[in-house]
């Protein structure tokens, strides 16, 4: 393969813009940017246009809200993937995707190097990295905000110096976005001790008082209906995002583990994602035998813990997930739930799959063990932990 062009993977904003030209210039190259389309809210004809203007010599968008919800955020549900049990995982999900398309559009064009707009601070270099290293083994990987050491200044500076445009965005905060959720960083989130300001927030800014109630249908898993209306899983997660957002519902704040081997303050707000999650571990609950719900909790932290870490083509997370879908087959039904901006709480739930039965549970009438059926099985119980306290004391 030929290295007279570059593919960049292209968010649009100012990291990226600037590495337009700056590949242009440091590698000769002509620079071909990718565009993937995972359910940000985007201007995608000005982020082309901006790109040319910058010095691209073609410009590729490619439209994956839907392979993203099949692929990423349906098995994120029925794993239950929460980070260190908050964080929906919706920036690291969609890393490994993008990555994807911009090596079919590299290998379409004929070139082997690739490059994308990852500091070396951050958790995102691992993902791309990782993922390009694995579909493009010959692959020459660059990333330009790891090598030219400019302030977010020194990029402002250097784009007006050769009147490259660049995105109008927020002074304070640096904002990603898709379909699963939205990250929050920069200016006084940086100092963990420090509330988070309200003007951060978009999509949880409370617009409706009072609680919502929702039911949510799932199977085999996949959430399919809301409150009996049946959508495809894009539109699903856009409507929760749209109407649990507006009751305050939906934020993640915490102190995070990263990969590069430091703690960091992040705030996301994930109204569907976290209520969907929520559903389905109620669902599991309802359906698993205990062993397997147990067993099924320590698949969905090493499940979480994988994809955060980069590690999307790792064995391991694949063959992890083709158990979570077999057990999946059992995980259909109904939950009903309200939130509001101080959290979520469940209302009720049903499947046909639940091995629950009144008659075995109600205190009131149906089967009752015998006394000497109880007995016998408390003494056998506890048979271990009664022999091991009588020779200990």
């Amino acid at each position: 393969m030929g290295s007279d062009k570059i593919v960049l993977s292209y968010s649009g904003g100012l990291d990226t813009t600037v590495a337009i030209r700056w590949l242009t210039e440091r590698y000769n190259a002509e620079v071909i940017t990718v565009t993937v389309d995972v359910g940000q809210p985007e201007d995608f004809k000005a982020l082309e246009e901006r790109a040319k203007a910058a010095g691209a010599v073609k410009h590729y968008l490619v439209d994956a809200k839907a392979e993203f919800a099949e692929r990423f955020i349906a098995p994120a549900v029925k794993m239950n993937a929460l980070y260190e049990d908050v964080y929906p995982l919706s920036t690291a999900l969609a890393r490994p995707l993008i990555a994807e398309k911009v090596v079919e559009v590299a290998k379409k064009e004929g070139t082997n190097m690739i490059a994308h707009g990852s500091t070396s601070k951050g958790n995102d270099q691992v993902r791309f990295d990782l993922a390009i290293m694995t579909l493009m083994p010959d692959a020459t990987i660059i990333a330009p905000a790891r090598i030219w050491k400019m302030t977010r200044e020194d990029e402002i500076a250097y784009a007006r110096q050769r009147g490259i445009p660049i995105k109008a965005e927020s002074s304070k905060f640096s904002i990603d976005e898709n379909l699963w959720g939205r990250s929050i960083e920069g200016d006084v989130i940086s100092d963990p001790s420090i509330e988070v300001p309200e003007e951060a927030f978009e999509w949880t800014r409370r617009r409706n008082q009072g609680k919502a109630v929702v039911e949510v249908e799932f199977e085999s898993g996949v959430p399919v209906s809301v409150n009996g209306k049946r959508m495809n899983l894009v539109d699903l997660v856009k409507f929760l995002n749209e109407y649990l957002g507006s009751y305050g519902f939906g934020r993640v704040e915490h102190l995070e583990n990263r990969v590069v081997g430091f703690k960091s303050r992040e705030v996301y707000e994930a109204p569907a994602a976290l209520a969907l999650i929520y559903s389905h571990k109620d669902l599991e609950k309802t359906v698993y035998t205990p062993r397997e719900l147990r067993f099924k909790r320590l698949m969905d932290q090493e499940w979480a813990d994988l994809v955060y870490q980069g590690l999307w083509f790792e064995p391991l997370r694949e063959e992890i997930q083709k158990l979570g879908d077999e057990m999946n087959r059992w995980v259909s039904g109904t939950v009903r739930f309200e939130v509001d901006g101080s959290g979520f709480r469940i209302l009720g739930r049903r499947s046909p799959y639940s091995p629950f039965s009144e008659k075995i549970a109600s205190y009131n009438k149906g089967w009752y063990p015998s006394d000497e059926q109880a007995r016998g099985f408390i003494e056998i119980w506890g048979m271990h932990s009664l022999l091991a306290n009588r020779v200990r004391r």
